[in-house]
């Protein structure tokens, strides 16, 4: 378990460099007292482990940039190597000069070492796009949904692909959920096409997605809060925040009406699908009760995972 004594931990995510995992994630101040006014203060903390459960804290990853585009906190991502041997890591940023929690725009920053990261470029790296996704009426250029960038290899060898919690245009809320996509050759130009899936599946939000290959399946996990999804899928399913559903490629398109709810531990949130060192597959998250009054907000150990009827599901007694 990851514990800080003076900050509050959330969404993560991990970098395997093939002997420490790297894992990032959000952090802000006890002392803000109300964990609601964690997300204008977020920063990007880091810490590594050779095991997933003991892990040593190296403090900040990366701070707002105080006179960048993204000056006012910073959300969650995901890394990548690079064909150069460059480490990449896009993240979710946010603004004074826009509208605060609902101006969400992606970054980049480039790593050699996995510990110390440079800006290499003053603006956003992918930007919303109205022909598909939800934006602002004040402001077509912004989103209150557009963050949790996943940065993957094309299987077909043609690029890079990037996922996107976004908001379907025209759909209804709560229902409105899908996963954009972005296409690069070179992890520096993006261009943005239609969404890999449909909403309409009773989510609001597909937060922090990841697509990994579990015994040759493909498989999608993401996060979604009870209170974002519809009546409708909570009667069907119960509550429970996160989800997986198998698919037939890594670029889908994914049916997320066949999700099904991770039962083993129901407030699992932002949880990373990691590649243990024994072959065996983990999820590592935090419990998100904070709708019940509880502020734990520390990392989970991690808890071991199999494929099974199309979903994630624990191995062993839970």
């Amino acid at each position: 378990m990851l514990r800080l004594p003076d900050d509050w931990i959330w969404d993560s995510w991990i970098a395997d460099d093939g002997e420490l995992y790297h894992l990032y994630f959000l952090k802000a101040p006890r002392s803000l007292v109300d964990p609601a006014r964690r997300h204008v203060r977020a920063t990007i903390g880091h810490a590594t482990s050779t095991d997933l459960t003991l892990w040593h804290y190296h403090g900040d990853a990366l701070l707002p940039d105080p006179t960048g585009w993204d000056d006012l906190a910073l959300w969650t991502g995901s890394v990548v190597a690079g064909d150069d041997g460059v480490w990449r890591m896009f993240y979710t940023a946010i603004s004074t000069a826009g509208h605060e929690l609902k101006d969400q725009r992606i970054g980049m920053v480039e790593s050699d070492d996995l510990h110390v990261w440079r800006r290499v470029t003053d603006r956003p790296v992918v930007e919303v796009d109205p022909r598909w996704y939800k934006t602002l009426d004040e402001d077509i250029c912004a989103s209150e949904t557009w963050r949790d960038p996943f940065v993957f290899r094309d299987p077909d060898g043609d690029g890079w692909r990037m996922l996107i919690t976004a908001r379907a245009k025209g759909a209804s809320s709560n229902d409105d959920g899908v996963l954009a996509e972005a296409r690069s050759a070179d992890l520096r130009t993006w261009e943005v096409g239609p969404p890999v899936c449909d909403p309409g599946a009773g989510f609001g939000q597909l937060e922090v997605a990841q697509i990994r290959v579990l015994d040759g399946q493909p498989v999608l996990v993401f996060t979604c809060h009870p209170q974002e999804q519809t009546e409708q899928r909570i009667r069907l399913c119960g509550s429970y925040c996160t989800w997986s559903v198998a698919g037939q490629s890594l670029i889908g398109p994914w049916d997320m009406t066949q999700a099904k709810p991770f039962r083993a531990e129901p407030a699992l949130f932002a949880a990373p699908f990691v590649q243990r060192r024994d072959g065996g597959w983990a999820l590592v998250g935090f419990r998100n009760l904070e709708s019940e009054g509880v502020f734990a907000f520390d990392i989970l150990d991690p808890i071991p995972v199999r494929l099974q009827d199309g979903g994630l599901a624990a191995i062993g007694p839970a």
